[in-house]
């Protein structure tokens, strides 16, 4: 396995004398000493490593992500510049004991980053190259990196691209440990599916930090690190500092020849239901038919595995529901395919529908269209998540509509977002990779935005009720079973460990990775000993 850049022997011995108490030195001191070493024989040039503490003008601004119910008070916050950078912050921080988080886009759900406890932040924000690598023939992109940055640089340079998601301030380093889907997953699969290798910072037994390369390749003794990140989720393991994409199918050296290659053009349609006149009956066709529809329609190599669709069913309060569509335009009577999904989707339901956009664009156009994504940096959030391998059950969609019915509460910008799945995802095995759902039609992601924090208990109460209502036949959550698969560990909800909320007897963990748990502690044990990588849903040690 070729690893990248690690400590030297001398590092590693004052390091295991420092952890030791064999050599007293400050903490400054060490992490001056440690920095003295990494830069010894470094040939390429690099910048310091900004580090901002408090008082400095930016640290308001670096304690927190897009949810601003979290807020840290770390002791710093460190932006590295290179991967000799992270071996650093990550060996100071393990010399001085102090509780360590990492930042990417920083659309982090729960406080795993922003956490009371944590002492350092390391934001890899800074490091966001997206390059082609010769030695490894793969297009290779730093962790900071977003994905509208990595959109714009593959299709720019080299006309291809990768399915991840639709929010463009996202981060790489958080995206794709998680497995992260987005508009072209049922042409491509997952982004992970494409993941060749991945650089990460791990800590070993002794307190040492070094940068470890592990592959896909069978033979890497390094495999399960890269396997882990495939779904593992982020924050485990070690920091991810960079990514290499290779499609398994390449092959030559030719970068435009190594990812999927985007549509040309795509139909975009947005339609909107009123609740003038939605009974029950008709909320019930309308969700059936979305249903089944992706029942039927998601195998891969279906004429519809160019459609993405998302359909949004919000409270009566706030207005009419959407559902948006994305459709590629190459394929063979596309227009015409998307008007028929439009109508079997509305087949029976009569109540008033309106097209409020309907119109080809090409398709890097399309990634910023806002009808797909919306990105509020300053509300407070609550999400939860659930696959689906079959359409909603009665019991479900008398929840669904008892509960967006009512009067008495009207949450400012609640939606559950029922987006599409399968095609080229379910082709993949699911011990392929760390991410086991390969065999749903339907990924919902549920959320509710408020401004207020004096509203926090009202609203989440709301939103974790509305939940368990939907979820009630299998103790509040979607446990894996013939109707629904569990849960997204990038729609991180630490609701999953509470067992007063969670009654189904199934815990968190299997929610996310099923049978693959055992897998990812091993992992974890092999790279992770200490467990300096941690939060409340972290991969735990075996045994703990």
């Amino acid at each position: 396995m070729r690893t990248g850049h690690e400590l030297s022997r001398r590092t590693l011995l004052t390091g295991t004398a420092l952890l030791s108490g064999a050599v007293t030195l400050a903490p400054e001191r060490a992490s001056q000493a440690i920095a003295t070493e990494l830069r010894r024989g470094t040939e390429a040039p690099r910048g310091p490593a900004t580090v901002v503490a408090p008082g400095d003008v930016r640290y308001p601004g670096l304690t927190r992500g897009q949810n601003q119910r979290w807020v840290s008070r770390p002791d710093y916050v460190r932006l590295p510049c290179t991967t000799e950078d992270v071996v650093e912050a990550v060996q100071e921080a393990v010399l001085s004991r102090k509780r360590l988080s990492v930042r990417s886009g920083g659309h982090c759900y729960e406080d795993f980053v922003d956490n009371p406890e944590v002492q350092a932040i390391v934001d890899m924000s800074e490091m966001s190259a997206v390059e082609y690598d010769e030695e490894r023939e793969a297009i290779v992109s730093q962790a900071g990196a977003t994905l509208g940055q990595v959109y714009y640089t593959l299709y720019k340079r080299w006309g291809v691209t990768l399915p991840g998601g639709s929010c463009y301030p996202v981060g790489v380093g958080g995206h794709v440990p998680g497995g992260g889907y987005g508009q072209l997953c049922r042409l491509h699969g997952l982004i992970v599916d494409h993941l060749y290798a991945v650089e990460v910072i791990t800590v070993d037994r002794a307190g040492r930090a070094r940068a470890v390369l592990a592959t896909r390749d069978a033979s890497d003794p390094g495999r399960e690190l890269w396997w882990a990140h495939t779904g593992g989720g982020g924050g485990s393991f070690g920091i991810a500092t960079r990514f290499w994409f290779r499609s398994p199918s390449a092959r030559g050296s030719d970068p435009a020849g190594l990812l999927p290659r985007p549509p040309a053009e795509v139909w975009v349609a947005s339609v909107q239901w009123s609740w003038e006149g939605m009974t029950f009956a008709r909320f019930a066709r309308l969700l059936s038919n979305y249903g089944l529809w992706h029942e039927r329609n998601s195998a891969a190599g279906s004429p519809y595995a160019g459609l993405f669709a998302r359909l949004e069913p919000t409270t009566r309060a706030t207005g009419p529901f959407s559902m948006i569509v994305q459709m590629d335009a190459t394929q063979p009577d596309a227009e015409r395919l998307l008007q028929r999904f439009i109508e079997e989707i509305g087949s029976g339901v009569s109540a008033d529908r309106t097209v409020t956009d309907h119109r080809k664009l090409p398709w890097l156009h399309s990634t910023g269209w806002p009808g797909l994504w919306v990105s509020n940096p300053t509300d407070r959030y609550e999400y939860k998540s659930s696959y689906h391998r079959r359409s909603f059950t009665m019991s479900q969609l008398h929840a669904f509509y008892a509960t967006l019915t009512q009067t008495d509460y009207a949450p400012p910008g609640w939606v559950v977002s029922i987006a599409s799945y399968g095609g080229r995802v379910n082709a993949m095995h699911s011990r392929a990779t760390a991410e086991p759902h390969r065999d749903s039609v339907l990924k919902l992601l549920w959320g509710t935005a408020w401004a207020d924090a004096a509203q926090d208990e009202l609203h989440v109460g709301w939103f974790r009720d509305f939940y368990r209502a939907v979820y009630a036949d299998t103790g509040g959550v979607p446990v894996p079973n013939a109707a629904t698969d569990g849960c997204f560990i990038n729609y991180a909800d630490t609701d999953l460990n509470d067992t007063t909320l969670n009654t189904s007897g199934v815990p968190w963990h299997e929610l996310y990775w099923k049978d693959g748990y055992a897998r990812l502690q091993r992992v974890k044990a092999r790279w992770d000993p200490l467990d300096v990588f941690r939060h409340a849903q972290s991969v735990r040690l075996p045994g703990s």
